[in-house]
């Protein structure tokens, strides 16, 4: 700090001078702190000397004889250097007694006013000497030694500054006050505002990681949040494997010690759905056309003694799905299943009925009277499984079994409620059944959301966009210098029979003209094949059911693979009406070539994809058209 000496025209001693000092030293322990010390004009009269005041010390008296002669000019290092002297001797360690006098609101002493409640009373009257010493310049301290007691002059005396940024870590000094507890003078109930606080920054979602697996065997761990949908997740991994998303992807909930397995409804979170499977189960990847059947041929379904209602129904297509959507409506599912006897290996054939509480069976007949009905099940608890391996694993009357397993389950086998339908039929109203009555019209809106996508996503093109549909697609003749469409059948396969005449003979052509033609060797066409996704090779016949079951059993499902009797033959496996039948693909030859036929070489076709195109257009010998293949996709 800068001290600033100069010379005024007066005869008052020291204080004539203008010097200006800041009490700079913290108050110690027990001592009230110290304001800015001015000296006072002679407008304020000082009281008098008395005699037996002691007199004043030489730096000051010298001082004052240097105002009173101006023209002697004072030594000011001298002086500095002798007042500093003076003070170190009068106060060595700094210990001052400031006396407390009202103010008024210029900051003048109040005269004869008396000190407010709860101050110190009223000292003696103080000496000369003390008088002198409150007038005395302040020893000026180190400057590292000033600025560690100013900082902590600050901190003990003034409120926490609250830090306006929690999420940064920073925390308030820990000697400081509560924020909004001012200790300052003058600053009524000492209550400052409250803590700025900031909005928060929105959070990530939480992620996890999940382990799916494909048909083939391959695994991939992926990375979700735990508020990601099944469908959602079945959408990106079509997209990392390069696959087609025709909406029949599906993850499969699977329990390989229960032999048990279903399909995740799309509005399911996946991360909820894994966290209640034990170690073994996993998560496949695959298809399911039969997801959505219902509300496609929902007259395939439930057949009339199967089905009662508590209104008259007319039967239609749209009132059958108003009936099971519609809440109000109390449609009941009622038939005959085996069931098997909890903590028993024996079967009893049991009158099972179907509401929206929940699953009774009848003790006494057929009877649905309230006094005959037994709860087996609710709805809300548990979810509905395929058994895989039911006469294996649980000696099952027939093949066609399933299970209804509730979710606190994990590993125990004995609080499975285990059933047993007749057929395949009557097993897939089951079970569809049960996810109707439970989910209603989220089912529904899950099956309409991908055609809302879609009649968005054409919407919002420009120009007229062309649907390659199966209803599209029909047989063409260019013979003539325009195209036209074949509407008659017998036509169309003649034009293909036609067509492939031609091909061969182009080839022939080329062959003898000594070009490499794609049909020279037989080698090719039997081979080219083995880059589709329908044909799926050398697997049994068990294994090819297996996969038609697992992929929905709808009608047009199928699937090309070797044929296990004669090596030089294929067999189409294809599903109608919930059946599964084979058909042999036999080679035979013509001009030394070797085709392909279903009609015993009626209709020839030089490799199996022509084969395959063909039927997608027309049915021929087969009960209907080829709709889906299964797919395995390596994930």
């Amino acid at each position: 700090m800068a001290m600033v000496f100069g010379r005024r025209e007066s005869s008052e001693g020291f204080c004539g001078l203008a010097l200006w000092c800041r009490r700079l030293c913290p108050a110690r322990p027990g001592e009230e702190e110290y304001s800015d010390i001015f000296l006072q004009e002679r407008e304020e009269q000082p009281s008098p000397r008395s005699p037996s005041d002691p007199p004043v010390p030489g730096p000051l008296a010298q001082a004052e004889q240097s105002v009173q002669h101006p023209e002697n000019e004072p030594d000011l290092d001298g002086l500095v250097n002798d007042m500093n002297t003076s003070l170190e001797s009068l106060c060595p360690s700094g210990n001052m007694q400031s006396e407390t006098v009202p103010l008024r609101q210029n900051g003048q002493h109040a005269r004869g006013q008396p000190p407010p409640s709860g101050a110190r009373p009223a000292e003696p009257q103080a000496s000369a000497q003390q008088k002198v010493q409150r007038s005395q310049p302040m020893h000026i301290l180190a400057v590292r030694r000033l600025q560690e007691e100013d900082q902590q002059l600050k901190t003990s005396s003034l409120p926490a500054i609250p830090n306006p940024f929690p999420e940064l870590g920073k925390k308030e000094s820990p000697s400081a006050p509560p924020a909004g507890s001012g200790s300052g003078s003058g600053s009524g109930s000492g209550s400052g505002p409250g803590p700025l606080t900031l909005p928060s920054q929105p959070q990530p979602p939480a992620k996890t990681d999940v382990k799916i697996f494909g048909e083939d065997g391959t695994c991939k761990v992926v990375e979700i949040p735990v508020d990601m949908k099944s469908r959602d997740l079945c959408q990106l991994l079509v997209y990392r494997s390069h696959c087609v998303d025709d909406n029949s992807w599906t993850l499969v909930e699977y329990h390989p010690h229960l032999g048990i397995e279903r399909c995740l409804e799309d509005h399911e979170l996946v991360a909820q759905v894994d966290s209640t499977m034990a170690g073994e189960s996993k998560f496949l990847f695959r298809k399911n056309y039969g997801k959505y059947e219902f509300f496609k041929n929902p007259t395939n379904f439930f057949p009339d003694q199967m089905v009662t209602w508590c209104q008259q129904s007319n039967g239609g297509q749209n009132q059958l799905l108003q009936n099971f959507l519609n809440t109000s409506s109390c449609p009941e599912i009622q038939g005959f299943l085996q069931v098997k006897e909890l903590g028993r290996k024996s079967w009893k054939k049991m009158y099972l009925c179907l509401r929206r509480s929940g699953l009774y069976c009848s003790t006494k007949g057929s009877s649905k009277e309230p006094r005959h009905l037994q709860l087996l099940a609710d709805l809300e608890d548990c979810s509905v499984f395929s058994v895989i391996s039911g006469k294996k694993q649980y000696h099952t009357p027939t093949e066609f079994g399933f299970c209804l397993k509730p979710n606190k389950v994990l590993q125990e086998t004995k609080e499975l409620r285990l059933l047993c339908a007749e057929d395949e039929q009557g097993r897939i109203c089951w079970m569809t059944a049960f996810r109707l009555l439970k989910y209603g019209m989220t089912l529904y809106q899950n099956y309409r959301l991908p055609h809302h996508r879609k009649a968005a996503y054409l919407s919002s093109l420009s120009g007229p966009v062309r649907s390659v549909s199966e209803n599209s697609l029909v047989a063409m003749d260019f013979s003539g210098q325009t195209g036209r469409v074949i509407d008659n059948p017998d036509e169309a396969e003649s034009a293909a029979l036609e067509e492939g005449h031609a091909w061969r003979r182009r080839s022939t052509r080329m062959s003898a003209l000594g070009s490499q033609s794609p049909l020279a060797h037989s080698s090719l066409n039997t081979v080219i094949h083995k880059s589709q996704h329908w044909f799926h090779g050398r697997i049994s016949r068990e294994e090819s059911h297996r996969i038609i079951k697992q992929q929905g059993l709808v009608d047009g499902l199928f699937l090309v693979r070797d044929s296990q009797s004669n090596p030089k033959a294929y067999v189409l496996t294809l599903s109608h009406h919930q059946k599964i039948k084979n058909f042999q693909i036999l080679p035979c030859e013509e001009e030394g070539q070797v085709f392909f036929s279903l009609d015993d070489g009626n209709t020839k076709f030089s490799d199996l994809i022509q084969l395959v195109d063909f039927y997608q257009l027309n049915k021929g010998v087969l009960p209907c058209k080829l709709k889906h293949h299964c797919v395995r996709v390596a994930l």
